[in-house]
């Protein structure tokens, strides 16, 4: 099998959990770009995880690597992931994919015309326990579902991280919220009108919002917050007419500790565990597969427009003080 050579865009935290997934899906990382290749902290970070070259951004696009990771701030998404797919690499980039319906669109027909894969990096989706959550709600165990509530913040104390910053794409929504719209997405499918209400920084970002997202039978309520403390939360709860199921952790990508899923039906109760798994690695080792022809995506790009549009019809909810339709 042809080893898969990857370019990264920037130094990011989260490049630490992609490059041993790369690695341990058989893919090299073999160069590295950044604003500023010459600065030490660069220059380190490029030593530390053995890549031997290092750019700019443009450097990494015009190279010979068959695929890019992009973990750029929000705005830099679209630029970058579009210059890489028209150079013929392949991209993998963090959610959320782009800023609105429209540049996520424009990506999707991108990667359709030059045969790229293109993938939102929702890491999450490929851990077991979210394969086990889909099944358990399609068997109809549940019966009909009639509510899903999905919770995730944390306390974000850096005041210099760019999602503070309005026009870099920040706030709450983009950063976690993202998360439960995506997996009531997985669950239940697509919306048919969302409201929303948020508390606003004063430069415009949302540092909470909560929203309420109609798929005619189910209403899915979703939370989200900078503030939140001590420390992040994660929860999910989906109750259906025949029983309901409670998570903790359910939208890790990386679980260092077993999680625990509690179902409760006329049966009576049980908990199914799940021990430590790395979504970052599965879902790089599909990514590649993908690439090399050898599976068919399971998120093609216009499941990332999808995304983009019910993100887009919470803000404007959370905005105008209005129901928002989206059939």
């Amino acid at each position: 099998m042809t080893i898969m050579t990857w370019g990264l865009l920037g130094a990011a935290r989260i490049a630490r959990a992609l490059i041993p997934a790369i690695r341990a899906a058989g893919g090299e990382v073999t160069m590295l770009g950044a604003r500023k290749p010459d600065s030490e902290r660069v220059q380190a970070f490029a030593r530390e995880w053995g890549i031997g070259r290092v750019g700019t951004y443009a450097d990494v696009i015009a190279s010979d690597v068959g695929a890019v990771y992009n973990p750029l701030p929000n705005d830099a998404h679209l630029p970058w992931t579009l210059a890489a797919l028209r150079a013929g690499k392949h991209a993998l980039t963090e959610k959320p994919l782009t800023l609105n319906e429209g540049e996520a669109q424009t990506l999707a027909d991108t990667a359709d015309e030059t045969g790229r894969v293109l993938l939102e990096a929702f890491a999450y989706r490929f851990q077991p326990h979210v394969a086990r959550l889909r099944e358990i709600v399609a068997s109809g165990e549940l019966g009909e579902v009639r509510a899903f509530r999905g919770a995730f913040g944390f306390p974000l104390t850096n005041p210099d991280d760019f999602r503070w910053e309005a026009e870099m794409g920040g706030g709450a929504l983009y950063d976690v919220g993202c998360y439960p719209v995506s997996l009531a997405r997985l669950l239940l499918g697509e919306p048919r009108a969302v409201t929303a209400q948020a508390r606003w920084t004063s430069g415009g970002v949302d540092l909470g919002l909560s929203g309420t997202m109609d798929f005619g039978g189910a209403l899915a309520s979703i939370d989200c917050a900078f503030d939140w403390g001590p420390a992040a939360t994660q929860r999910l709860t989906v109750v259906g007419t025949l029983g309901s199921l409670e998570m903790d952790g359910a939208f890790e990508s990386h679980n260092g500790v077993p999680l625990t899923l509690r179902v409760r039906t006329g049966a009576g109760e049980r908990t199914e565990t799940f021990a430590p798994h790395n979504g970052y690695a599965a879902m790089v080792a599909h990514f590649g597969r993908a690439a090399q022809g050898e599976e068919t995506p399971l998120f093609p790009p216009q499941d990332a427009v999808r995304q983009a549009r019910v993100l887009d019809a919470l803000f404007a909810a959370a905005r105008e003080g209005r129901t928002v339709t989206l059939e």
